[in-house]
């Protein structure tokens, strides 16, 4: 997995969290940077922010997609934007789900089983009021 987060703290917790449960993790710190970690890890999930700077979520999600090396990869919006409006924008960009950040363990266990055993598949986690707060 491919964590892609500017946000230093809350990329290593996620990290430490993914890695608690048995998957080798790797954090890019920016838009770019993740794409070229992509390119050298090759990741089965990509879970990315949506608001970095220079080069955003969207633009590392449509640039995924162009690219014949990483289309196949599961990508996976994080986002503190979850309106129905939000998704929508994630999905045209070329995710595969979405995430309200900071994420609940349930539900970020819940997308990666999804995306691992379905393949690309859209997960909407904005109804998972049970999940603990998590990251």
């Amino acid at each position: 997995m491919l964590v892609i987060e500017d946000n230093h703290d809350a990329a290593d917790i996620l990290r430490e969290v993914l890695e608690l449960d048995g998957h080798v993790v790797e954090v890019a710190y920016g838009g770019q940077l993740g794409i070229e970690k992509a390119r050298a890890f090759h990741p089965d999930i990509v879970l990315c922010d949506i608001g970095l700077p220079e080069m955003d979520g969207y633009e590392v999600a449509r640039a995924m997609r162009a690219d014949p090396e990483l289309r196949h990869v599961a990508l996976v919006a994080v986002s503190g934007y979850a309106q129905p409006e939000d998704v929508a924008t994630s999905m045209r960009a070329g995710f595969d789900a979405h995430l309200a950040k900071p994420p609940g363990i349930e539900a970020l266990n819940r997308a990666i089983a999804e995306l691992g055993s379905q393949g690309e598949t859209a997960v909407d986690s904005r109804g998972d009021a049970g999940a603990p707060p998590g990251l």
